[in-house]
Order: C-alpha cells, then sequence, then structure tokens
C-alpha cells in the first residue's frame, strides 16, 4: 500500500467563521490553528497547505483564565540596542488592534518557514461583528461547543 500525498491542485479549502466572543484565547488558537494547518482533514499532508480559510470576529471579546489578562506581557523589539518594549494584554485588548492578541497566539502554534507564511494568509481576524467575506458563504463553526472549558464563565 502506498501513503497518500496530496497535491496542491486537489486540495478543498472551505470558509468558516468563528465567533470568538467569551472564548479563552489558547483554546481558541489551538482549534484556529489546527483548521489552518488542515490536521482535521483525512487527507492531511504535512508540506501543502491543506487547510482552511478561517474567519473570526468579536475578537476584541476574548477571555483569558486567571489574572493573564493583567499579567500577560507580549515582547517586542525595535531594532536599537535596548529596544526591547513590553506590552500587557489588557493594553492590546483595550487598544487600538485588539485583533492582534488572537493573531499572535494562532502564529506561535504554528511551525515556521515559507508554508508558515502562506497559512497565516488564510486567517482573516476581526474586532467587530462584521466582515468583508460573505460572498465566500462561510459556515458557522462553534468552538464553545467542543468543549465546556472552551467558553470562560
Amino acid at each position: 500500500m502506498k501513503t497518500f500525498s496530496l497535491k496542491p491542485a486537489d486540495v478543498d479549502k472551505k470558509w468558516i467563521v468563528i465567533d470568538a466572543e467569551g472564548l479563552v484565547v489558547g483554546r481558541l488558537a489551538s482549534i484556529i490553528a489546527l483548521r489552518l494547518r488542515g490536521k482535521h482533514k483525512p487527507a492531511y499532508t504535512p508540506h501543502v497547505d491543506c487547510g482552511d480559510n478561517v474567519i473570526v470576529i468579536n475578537a476584541d471579546k476574548v477571555k483569558f483564565t486567571g489574572r493573564k489578562y493583567v499579567q500577560k506581557v507580549y515582547y517586542h523589539h525595535t531594532g536599537f540596542p535596548g529596544g526591547i518594549k513590553e506590552r500587557s494584554a489588557k493594553f492590546i485588548l483595550e487598544g487600538r488592534f485588539p485583533e492582534r492578541v488572537v493573531e499572535k497566539a494562532v502564529e506561535r502554534m504554528l511551525p515556521r518557514g515559507p508554508l508558515f507564511r502562506q497559512i497565516m494568509g488564510n486567517l482573516r481576524v476581526y474586532k467587530g461583528t462584521s466582515h468583508p467575506h460573505e460572498a465566500q458563504q462561510p459556515q458557522t463553526f462553534d468552538v464553545g461547543v467542543l468543549n465546556r472549558k472552551n467558553v470562560s464563565a
């Protein structure tokens, strides 16, 4: 029996929309990463982008468990000597681009390389309820139903 290897032309990409309101960030990100990578499909091939296109709405209403909302710190470097900067999760979620929390969480769960950049192009995160992808007819995917711990009380 030969091992099946999916070709890029044979990939069937679906569009799914996830409402992130009240969902725990880490659990949401791991499910999104699984969908983007295509590991939920029986014909998963590691070197081919065979995942779905994922739209996340209400990214500004995600939750953190414990005291992570105040204590979790995101670092970035300016490129200058001594230029390390830090921001808390609260500062980012209450700021101008709250969708970056979800993007960073998903980004850090995917392996790096050329395929990583292609896969990240299939993720669209919006802070409100509206998105410009109605023409693709995305199916709703309820993450809260999968496990009771996915929803923060």
